[in-house]
């Protein structure tokens, strides 16, 4: 990192009023594994990156999102429930979505040739369809193969088949990500499956890795964490990322939390005594910090697979289809602003150390590495809250849709300009999910930011 370059960093942090914010709660300086500052990134997301994001996840192509949320678990009969009504998912009735979203993987990249009204009752909604292009005979009959090929490819979580009858679209907007009240032995049981079984945690660490577990006897604090070192570089950035995911949503919580009801209506605001009790130093032994670090090293890697697929959404042909030719165009350079925005970013995560062994080995541990991921996926449909599971399917498909990015550059790389390719290919449920899920990450960090600022002024 150039002597220029922190001193722009750090300049805007000190306009900011935050510099010594920052280094008072001990979330500081550089992280494990990498060569980028949290500083650095606060900066850029919260002024770059955060303003962006938030307004293309609000455009039409990227608010819908079709997901099963009635897929039975597949390791434990479901036993958890919400205990306020605001756990309850509001989908869109399927008899008022448009035809053109429900024309399947057929007709994924083709416009619906009948001229469909404009006017839709399904939350103000305007027609939605996937990635539109306008193909040759050639293109068409690949992309019919696609839905094919799909398994066979390196996906590090299961897709939705959307055309299944219990798969329905949410208005992500209508349905945000907020407490819900879910908790309890359900809750704990999920993400104690997470992280004692898809870890990579050594037989000789006995104490659960589970912030949520009742007891962790005298190993708590920071000085646990030893046992990291002793692992491999990319099972010590599966745990993290694990752990920063976990650490992300519980700062939406936080942020969101039901404080109040008046006359019926609930008040949402941030929970400044959740959020110390999840995060800060003095009442997790340390190791607040660190879930907090992994965070950042999570919106790392996300912003890093944004950059490496960028000449996938770069090609002229690439138009984010929803019916409106007018949106449509404004929602691409959008997308396209927000990725410009990622490859100006100056200490990006650097993927080539990972799998960079021997050939065999190497290729053994990343599948190693997919298959924990992809059970993962599967622990989702054992969480017993709809929305918790809404969001966690939504973020844990975004982060398997980045780590399929990051792992694909030679595919990216050989994107013919002109035409689609069996070769590498994303489903509109995986780019609806990786840039909602980075939007999330993105929000965690703007909301670390006012969070500071409570603890300064509780007032």
């Amino acid at each position: 990192m150039s002597g220029n370059r922190c001193s722009f960093w750090e300049a805007s942090l000190f306009a900011l009023g935050l510099f010594g914010l920052l280094h008072s709660k001990q979330l500081t300086g550089v992280l494990d594994d990498c060569f980028c500052d949290i500083e650095s990134i606060d900066v850029f997301n919260n002024f770059k990156i955060y303003p962006q994001i938030r307004k293309l996840t609000e455009r039409d192509f990227f608010r819908y999102y079709k997901v099963n949320l009635k897929r039975p678990c597949p390791f434990w009969p479901d036993d958890g429930h919400c205990s306020i009504k605001d756990c309850h998912v509001e989908p869109c009735p399927e008899s008022k979505v448009p035809v053109g979203i429900k024309s399947g993987n057929y007709n994924k990249f083709t416009q619906a040739s009948s001229s469909i009204s404009d006017v839709r009752e399904c939350e103000q909604a305007h027609e939605l369809g996937a990635v539109n292009n306008t193909l040759s005979n050639q293109s068409k009959e690949a992309f019919e193969d696609w839905a094919h090929h799909d398994d066979a490819q390196d996906h590090f979580c299961g897709l939705d088949d959307e055309m299944s009858p219990d798969a329905e679209y949410v208005d992500l907007l209508l349905n945000p990500e907020r407490y819900t009240g879910y908790k309890g032995p359900s809750a704990w049981r999920v993400w104690n499956s997470i992280y004692e079984e898809n870890c990579f945690k050594p037989r000789s660490v006995y104490r659960p890795l589970n912030p949520l577990a009742p007891s962790r006897g005298d190993d708590d604090g920071e000085g646990f964490y030893t046992w990291l070192e002793g692992l491999c570089l990319e099972k010590r950035v599966f745990y993290r990322l694990i752990s920063g995911l976990h650490s992300s949503i519980n700062i939406h919580l936080c942020a969101e939390y039901l404080l109040d009801e008046v006359w019926g209506k609930s008040v949402w605001g941030p929970n400044l005594h959740e959020f110390r009790r999840r995060f800060d130093p003095a009442e997790t032994k340390g190791e607040g910090t660190r879930r907090l670090k992994n965070l950042y090293f999570l919106y790392l890697i996300e912003l890093r697979a944004l950059t490496k697929v960028a000449p996938y959404f770069e090609r002229s042909f690439i138009n984010l289809y929803t019916g409106n030719s007018q949106e449509d165009t404004s929602t691409k350079e959008l997308l396209l602003q927000v990725l410009n925005e990622t490859k100006a970013f100056p200490m990006h995560f650097d993927e080539s150390s990972m799998f960079a062994g021997h050939k065999i080995e190497s290729k053994t541990l990343k599948e190693e590495f997919r298959l924990h991921f992809k059970n993962i996926s599967r622990i989702m449909d054992c969480v017993g809250c709809s929305k918790c599971r809404l969001w966690g399917t939504l973020q844990t498909q975004g982060l398997g849709t980045a780590l399929r990015i990051l792992f694909s550059e030679k595919e990216i790389k050989s994107l013919p300009e002109n035409s689609p390719s069996k070769g590498f290919q994303l489903t509109r449920q995986e780019i609806v999910a990786l840039l909602n899920g980075f939007a999330r990450l993105s929000t965690s960090i703007k909301e670390l930011h006012n969070f500071r600022t409570l603890l300064k002024d509780p007032r």
